[in-house]
């Protein structure tokens, strides 16, 4: 589907103004988005939201080459084809390999006949005919492509791999210095492996020397690999030490299958003894998976079964009253492999050590002095536990081994910068760096345990900053997480990228580090600029960055000076919406208000300045992930009063669905492409008419329903919020054209309310493609409200701002049902549905013993909600059997209710199949209770050998 613009105005058409081959690419991405094989500029560093390389890339060429290349010019451009000449077009080729990649014997790479293309540059030919298209359509010179936020440089990595002038701005430092590694030195220092290598191994061997006292071995074939961890307070009812950890894993191999840490009081002393399942003990007899810790805080004392509140272990925990305990020792061979044992009395001695070092040797008593900010949206997290330094994120042990690696590469940076020229002296410092600030991601009192591979987990996984229960103190010179594996993964990476780009033509991309809103680049000098803006209030990323800058900062501030000037990232300037900023001036109602309208006057300002640097003519392409409504509005006002026109959309898939880095975020699994052109100077002047909303708001409609229907037809691999969220292209583009608009009374008219009528009419239409309940448009609204929830999101538990929007637009105030009908609750700020058992009295129980906090009496003859009525028919059939079920139908003549048919017909199409209401719903309409309600939907439809488990139509049964 592609929503486009010819040319006009004098302005000539680019690709991505007409169709694009976006199936393929959709398909691609999804092949990129696997742990095990991510382009290499992924392991350099932890960042956040990087784009897929096969979005970025069609971003970056569609954008810069004319409308008119041929899909598979475009596809092969982008490295998507097999090493043969398939005799059908390429995406076809494509999407014939997707659906029979289940069935393959071998690689993604044999099967589809090419590699994933992250792993592919243009061929020198390829890059010579590109040049010279591009030469002619751009009068004569090669397009600049900029990317004002860059990241860490995914948009900038592909412009520089088919040889285009590139400049790339970022604001944070962590990832500024991340755009250096991948945009500069592969092309002005080259392959550094040798040298960057013998310099690691001489920090390491350093390092390791002097960390060895802190990570005594059992014996001389057995070095401690990491100490698995957590906290004790003491008990209130016994004084014994209470275990803070909710899993007392070291290894869980299965569910009843591992090596585990068991609680043992001896004279009231605590210590964890080595058991393994099921050879030591049986897990009937002793539970790992059920530490002391409950998930709702409070904590169960293993010695005399007192529970401490939750309340209570927070505060004594914020208060510093605690003690670290080890569960157990991971250790390394000497002769290769591992294994795990109790703690020893050198184990504790060693943290001794660590603890006395610390609070003795100035230098290390004086590092990271830097305040954690305790108002934060997320540094709130660690300060909320006491946590009021960053020297507080890591344990004694912890601090001791990031200071002696840092120390050991300070020891060494002299000498680089005196061996070899500036420019490979700073890349490989800057290589090292990069490790020395990596080995903090898993050695932190924030990196949690994985009990499922026995090592710790990146502290970044989560996008927050919440201290742990169980974490590691991890030894960087021995074991999973060491110092040289962490630096050779980096090196890898780097080399990898060196190799995409000796084909290139292109200089080193010029990086500049400064607010996107005042760019150090002259007026109307730019053709094209690829921009995946920041995530409105999903990733704080100057907040995250944190916990790596005060260390990049150690090791880089005499080398980048001007980037690493400040204690902390600047979070004054970053553009997001983080109500945390406005903590100090407004109540809690109002915080997201100001929130929002900082992040849109910020966006109008990178969008104004982008606008400022664009050639007339040029071309701005924005990538943008997001759900939520308030996202998309800022960014259309934002967007629209920058004076760019939107000429296209075109939605990709871009994410796995429901992977769970995003799940309870307002990342979408689609990426939507919007395209605005920036006028030629002789239209520049242009004023524009208001036009009335009710003249433009029909056609938002249209554009919408549309877009969705195309969608479906189209095949795309998206989901249905997916689908809505795509629409919104089509729509805003038909807003934009109508800016500016007003209502009735002359008041202007926002983007959302074209989106609400978006997301209301694409609701529409995904119910007349995927419910055959023929009365569903009578229904209540309530009850059409319910339905539709589990229609368009699959789940149970969505994002809160999606749900209201839905509700606004079939006229439901989600937040006035709430208490009244109990239709949802509140999950992690998320909207979770509920089911029957959740809003239906027991009718077996006298109703003056019944809980007044149930709305559902299903002793009532009538009810005002149609979903009332199946709920509690589900109820009666569920405790009082078929027989009950059926004379309840008749007294209350459901028998002939068209309402109850067609919810009872809508809940058995969009509930999972596993959710306990499908069962009882599918029960209801099949047997006696079939004939007696005259159903008239086919039986086929409740086969027990239909294993799936997710929502569909009839036909798929």
């Amino acid at each position: 589907m592609a929503d486009n613009s010819n040319s006009k105005n004098g302005i000539k058409s680019l690709a991505i103004e007409s169709k694009l081959p976006l199936k393929a690419v959709g398909i691609e991405n999804l092949k990129e988005d696997n742990p095990k094989h991510m382009p290499p500029n992924r392991y350099l560093f932890p960042w956040y939201a990087r784009r897929p390389t096969p979005a970025a890339r069609i971003a970056v060429l569609a954008s810069v080459l004319p409308e008119g290349i041929s899909s598979d010019d475009i596809l092969s451009l982008m490295q998507i084809k097999p090493n043969f000449d398939p005799d059908i077009p390429l995406e076809d080729y494509v999407v014939n390999k997707k659906v029979t990649e289940g069935n393959r014997s071998g690689t993604l790479g044999d099967h589809y006949g090419y590699p994933r293309p992250f792993e592919s540059s243009p061929s020198k030919k390829q890059q010579e005919d590109l040049h010279s298209k591009l030469r002619e359509f751009w009068d004569g010179d090669l397009p600049t492509v900029l990317d004002p936020t860059a990241g860490s440089g995914v948009i900038p990595l592909e412009s520089l791999r088919y040889g285009l002038p590139t400049m790339a701005n970022e604001l944070n430092p962590v990832p500024s210095v991340m755009l250096k590694v991948v945009l500069d030195y592969p092309l002005s220092a080259g392959h550094l492996r040798q040298e960057v290598e013998m310099w690691g191994s001489e920090i390491d061997e350093t390092a390791a020397e002097n960390l060895q006292e802190y990570f005594p071995g059992n014996n001389s074939r057995q070095t401690p690999s990491h100490y698995v961890s957590t906290y004790t307070i003491t008990c209130p009812n016994c004084g014994c030490d209470l275990p803070l950890t909710s899993k007392l894993w070291l290894l869980k191999r299965s569910s009843s299958k591992g090596i585990a840490a068991r609680p043992k009081y001896v004279d009231g002393e605590l210590t964890f003894e080595r058991v393994e399942l099921p050879e030591d003990v049986t897990k009937d007899e002793f539970n790992p998976q059920d530490g002391p810790r409950s998930r709702g805080g409070n904590t169960e004392c293993p010695n005399c079964g007192v529970v401490t509140e939750s309340s209570e272990v927070k505060e004594r925990v914020k208060n510093g009253d605690y003690e670290y305990a080890i569960l157990g020792v991971k250790y390394t061979k000497s002769g290769g492999g591992s294994g795990y044992r109790a703690a020893t009395q050198a184990d504790y001695e060693g943290y001794r050590k660590a603890v006395e070092r610390v609070e003795t040797d100035y230098n290390l008593f004086s590092l990271l002095k830097q305040e954690i900010p305790k108002n934060g949206q997320k540094t709130s997290e660690p300060a909320g536990y006491g946590f009021s330094e960053w020297r507080d994120a890591f344990t004694p042990r912890q601090l001791v081994a990031h200071y002696e690696y840092w120390q050991a590469f300070e020891e060494a940076k002299d000498r680089i910068q005196e061996e070899y020229r500036p420019k490979k002296a700073e890349a490989i410092i800057a290589i090292l760096s990069l490790a020395g600030g990596k080995i903090v991601d898993r050695n932190s009192r924030l990196s949690p345990y994985n009990i499922h591979r026995g090592y710790p987990m990146h502290l970044t996984g989560a996008k927050n900053l919440s201290p742990q229960w169980q974490f590691t103190d991890n030894n960087p010179s021995s074991g999973d997480q060491q110092y040289t594996d962490i630096l050779d993964r980096i090196l890898g990476s780097y080399e990898k990228i060196v190799g995409y780009l000796e084909n290139s033509k292109s200089n080193p991309a010029q990086i500049l580090t400064g607010d996107a809103a005042d760019l150090d680049i002259d007026s109307d000098s730019v053709e094209s600029v690829i921009v995946d803006p920041p995530y409105y209030s999903s990733i704080m990323y100057a907040e995250l960055s944190d916990v790596f800058y005060v260390w990049l900062r150690k090791y880089l501030d005499d080398v980048f000076p001007d980037l690493f000037a400040d204690e902390l990232t600047n979070k004054d300037q970053e553009a997001v919406a983080n109500p945390s900023k406005f903590s100090d001036i407004a109540g809690s109602g109002s915080k997201k208000d100001l929130a929002r309208t900082d992040y849109e006057e910020k966006m109008s300002d990178i969008f104004s300045e982008i606008y400022r640097v664009v050639k007339p003519g040029g071309v701005m392409t924005v990538m943008f992930t997001h759900k939520e409504t308030d996202a998309w509005d800022t960014l259309t006002k934002s967007l629209i009063n920058s004076g760019f026109t939107i000429t296209a959309t075109h939605p990709i898939t871009s994410e796995r669905p429901n992977r769970t880095d995003t799940q309870g975020s307002g990342s979408a699994d689609s990426t939507l492409l919007l395209t605005g052109r920036k006028k030629l100077e002789q239209d520049s002047g242009t004023s524009s008419v208001p036009t009335l909303w009710s003249d433009v708001k029909q056609d938002t409609r249209v554009a919408a329903k549309n877009a969705a229907r195309d969608l479906i037809e189209s095949e795309f691999n998206l989901t249905k919020t997916d689908i809505i969220i795509s629409a919104f292209g089509p729509t805003l583009r038909v807003f934009a054209e109508a800016h500016p608009v007003v209502d009735d009374q002359d008041e202007p008219v926002p983007p959302r309310r074209a989106l609400e009528e978006a997301r209301e009419a694409v609701t529409r239409v995904l119910a007349e493609e995927y419910l055959q309940a023929e009365d569903i448009n009578d229904l209540d609204s309530v009850s059409e409200w319910y339905i539709l929830c589990w229609l368009v999101y699959e789940k149970q538990t969505f994002s809160y701002d999606e749900g209201r929007q839905l509700g606004l637009g079939v006229g439901v105030d989600i937040d006035d049902i709430k208490r009244s009908t109990k239709i949802w609750g509140k999950s992690s700020g998320d909207i979770s549905l509920r089911g029957h058992s959740d809003r239906v009295q027991n009718i077996n129980e006298k109703p003056e013993n019944r809980s007044s906090r149930t709305p559902v009496n299903p002793d009532d003859l009538s009810f005002g909600l149609a979903l009332d009525k199946v709920h509690a028919a589900m109820h009666v059939y569920d405790v009082q059997g078929e027989s009950a079920c059926m004379d309840w139908l008749r007294e209350r003549n459901f028998d002939s209710d068209s309402t109850f048919k067609a919810t009872l017909k809508a809940l058995l199409q969009v509930l999972p199949h596993d959710h306990e209401d499908w069962e009882l719903a599918r029960d209801l309409a099949a047997g006696r209770t079939r004939e007696l309600l005259n159903l008239k939907f086919s039986p086929s439809v409740f086969t027990e050998d239909n294993e799936q488990t997710q929502q569909t139509g009839f036909d798929d049964f």
